[in-house]
């Protein structure tokens, strides 16, 4: 859900992650598989958040957004691909962890 360059300077280290960024979501949206569990991550949670209720309206049903993003991903100390000192937010104390837990 990230531009571009921010996407290549820090992204999560996971298997099978995939970057379209929100500025050309709804165009790109129908890229996405209806059958598969995806998790939405945006850099501070909103823009996935926006976009999860996109999906939702659009028929998909196995989709989550991770709350507050790759700052609380980062927060937690969870593994990152890239320099953790390039993203800069707001920070995500007091926020809930993935997807509201």
């Amino acid at each position: 859900m990230r531009e571009q360059a921010d996407f290549d300077q820090l992204t999560l280290d996971v298997p099978e992650i995939v970057n379209i960024p929100f500025s050309v979501f709804e165009e790109r949206f129908p890229e996405l598989p209806r059958d598969r569990e995806l998790v939405l991550v945006s850099a501070d949670g909103q823009n996935s958040l926006k976009a999860t209720y996109y999906l939702m309206r659009h028929g998909y049903t196995k989709v989550a957004n991770m709350s507050n993003g790759v700052a609380k991903w980062l927060y937690r100390g969870f593994p990152v691909k890239g320099d953790p000192a390039a993203f800069v937010t707001a920070s995500p104390e007091g926020a809930s962890g993935c997807c509201g837990a």
